[in-house]
C-alpha cells in the first residue's frame, strides 16, 4: 500500500493526538481510590507484586523497575507463568497489582481467585471498570481508554501508554511520600554517567601529588615549565603564606606573548588571572563540570578547608564518564 509522506506525518500525528488526549483524561481518575492504593503500597510490609498478560506484562515490568529504582521493593510476575509455578513467588505480606485492559483474559480470571484464595491485597489497573478483575479485586486504578491508537483498534497502544503514565504517577507520589532523597536515589544508580553524577566528588577525581603552583613572583620561564610539567594546562599562584592569588593558564600565557609584552622582566603575579574558580573537595564532581562549562574553563582550583590542595580538569570529569 502506497502512503504519501503527508499521509506518513498525519497518521503520526494522530496517534500522538490520541494518545495524549487518553493521558489528559486520565486525571479524571486520579480520585481517592488512587490515594488509597498509594496508602496501601506505602504502608505495605511486603513487596509489591504486579503481573500481566502479553503487553501489559511489558508495562508492568517496566513500572516494577521504576518503582524499585525509587524505593518501593517490587517484583514482576508473569501471569501466564503464574498459574505454572511462579505463583510462590506472592508471599504473605505481598500486594498483587494486575494490568489489564479488558480485565477478562483466561489467565487474569484463573489467576485472581489464586491470590485471592491466598488472602493478599489485590489492585487492579484495567480500563474496564466493569470487568472480572475490576469486580474482584479490593482496590480499582482505572487506566481507561476509549480506543487504541491502531487504525484497527487491536494493537495496544494507548491502553498500554496510559498504563505506564499511571504507574510513573503512582510511583513519584510513593517517592515523595518515603521522602527519596538524591541520595537514596545515588544508593540505587550506582553505575553509568547517572550514578557517577549523583556521588562522585571531586575527591574521588583528584590527584593530590599532582599540585602544580608557583609563587607570585616566579619568572616566566620557570611558570611555563611548572605548567608543561603537571601536564594540567595551568598553575596556581600562591604567596609566601600559602594563600591563592589566582591561575596561569597555558591559554594566558600564549595571550600575553601575543601582545607582544616583554617576557624577561614578567612575574607570575604579572600575568595570573585573579579570583579563580574555586570548588570545596567534598563537593559533586558535576558541580566542578558546570561551573567549567558556565565559565568556558577547563580547570577548577579544589580547596580544603580554605586551602589549595590541586586541580581538578575536564579530562578527568570526561574519563570517569560523568558527562
Amino acid at each position: 500500500m502506497n502512503i504519501s509522506s503527508n499521509d506518513i506525518k498525519n497518521l503520526a500525528l494522530e496517534v500522538i493526538g490520541k494518545e495524549a488526549a487518553a493521558i489528559q483524561k486520565l486525571s479524571e481518575h486520579i480520585d481517592e481510590d488512587f490515594v488509597r492504593v498509594a496508602e496501601l503500597i506505602f504502608a505495605g510490609k511486603g513487596r509489591l507484586i504486579l503481573t500481566g498478560i502479553g503487553k501489559s506484562a511489558i508495562i508492568a515490568s517496566k513500572i516494577v523497575a521504576t518503582l524499585n529504582s525509587t524505593g518501593t521493593p517490587s517484583v514482576f510476575m508473569h501471569a501466564a507463568d503464574a498459574i505454572h509455578g511462579d505463583l510462590g513467588i506472592v508471599q504473605k505480606d505481598d500486594i498483587v497489582m494486575f494490568l489489564s485492559k479488558s480485565g477478562s483474559t483466561p489467565e487474569i480470571t484463573v489467576l485472581v481467585p489464586l491470590v485471592k484464595r491466598m488472602g493478599n491485597k489485590i489492585i487492579a489497573m484495567v480500563s474496564n471498570t466493569d470487568s472480572f478483575l475490576a469486580k474482584n479485586a479490593d482496590y480499582v486504578l482505572k487506566a481507561k481508554v476509549e480506543s487504541e491508537a491502531c487504525p484497527n483498534n487491536l494493537a495496544p497502544t494507548t491502553s498500554t501508554t496510559t498504563q505506564l503514565v499511571m504507574g510513573d504517577a503512582l510511583a513519584v507520589c510513593l517517592l515523595q511520600m518515603r521522602g527519596f532523597s538524591q541520595e537514596d536515589f545515588a544508593r540505587f544508580h550506582p553505575g553509568g554517567s547517572l550514578g557517577k553524577k549523583l556521588y562522585m566528588r571531586v575527591s574521588d577525581l583528584i590527584d593530590r601529588s599532582n599540585k602544580p603552583s608557583v609563587d607570585e613572583n616566579e619568572n616566566l620561564q620557570s611558570t611555563i615549565i611548572n605548567i608543561s610539567s603537571h601536564r594540567l594546562g595551568a598553575t596556581v599562584v600562591i604567596n609566601s603564606e600559602g594563600t591563592l592569588l589566582g591561575i596561569i593558564t597555558d591559554g594566558d600565557v600564549r595571550r600575553m606573548l601575543e601582545k607582544g609584552m616583554p617576557a624577561e622582566n614578567l612575574k607570575a603575579g604579572d600575568i595570573m588571572s585573579k579570583n579563580p574558580k574555586v570548588i570545596n573537595v567534598d563537593e559533586l564532581a558535576i558541580k566542578a563540570f558546570n561551573i567549567m562549562e558556565t565559565n568556558k574553563i577547563t580547570s577548577v582550583v579544589v580547596l580544603e578547608k580554605g586551602k589549595y590542595i590541586g586541580l581538578v580538569h575536564i579530562h578527568d570529569i570526561i574519563r570517569e564518564g560523568i558527562v
